[in-house]
């Protein structure tokens, strides 16, 4: 039995992930897309990755610039995930919504956001359709307070809430 790409798409759509606004911004240009191929890869030093088609002009620029920012999102970002996952929405029409702040790198930073982590990249990959981008976190900030997150989960948005414990037996 071979692996289609649409069985394979549909098999992947099961698997929930955070959704994240990947930025960039340098002697290429500003540009931002939501993604949820984002992974933590180790602590020491942190370092992150996020996978982006060949095709996204996002790719381009992030090589270009050498940075890239993770905007994790809340719940309430939906409309702001929609917003940047649209191909045909111009950059300064998807900078528009939310405030922007910059941490070390320059990359945009939301926010609004409960965790922006701010990466220089150190590797790149190419991988059939996708480049892998490997980068080192030079800046971090983590918003007080606890908001449900907003994972993307057979092909549908989900918050993501605490869920209470269960009644001790």
């Amino acid at each position: 039995m071979s692996v289609t790409q649409q069985s394979f798409r549909a098999a992947m759509s099961h698997l929930a992930a955070a959704v994240n606004l990947i930025t960039t911004d340098g002697p290429g240009g500003r540009a931002g897309m939501t993604a949820s191929a984002v992974c933590s890869v180790t602590d020491s030093p942190p370092t992150l990755l996020t996978c982006i088609n060949q095709s996204a002009r996002l790719n381009g620029l992030v090589k270009a610039n050498g940075v890239f920012c993770v905007n994790i999102l809340a719940a309430a970002h939906q409309e702001l995930s929609g917003l940047f996952a649209n191909n045909r929405e111009e950059m300064e029409a998807r900078f528009a919504m939310g405030h922007w702040g910059r941490l070390v790198t320059g990359a945009p930073a939301l926010e609004e956001a409960p965790v922006c982590c701010d990466c220089r990249v150190t590797q790149v990959v190419e991988a059939g359709t996708h480049t892998i981008f490997l980068g080192e976190v030079v800046g971090l900030r983590v918003t007080e307070g606890e908001p449900d997150g907003l994972v993307y989960f057979r092909r549908a948005y989900h918050q993501l809430a605490t869920l209470r414990p269960l009644p001790k037996a």
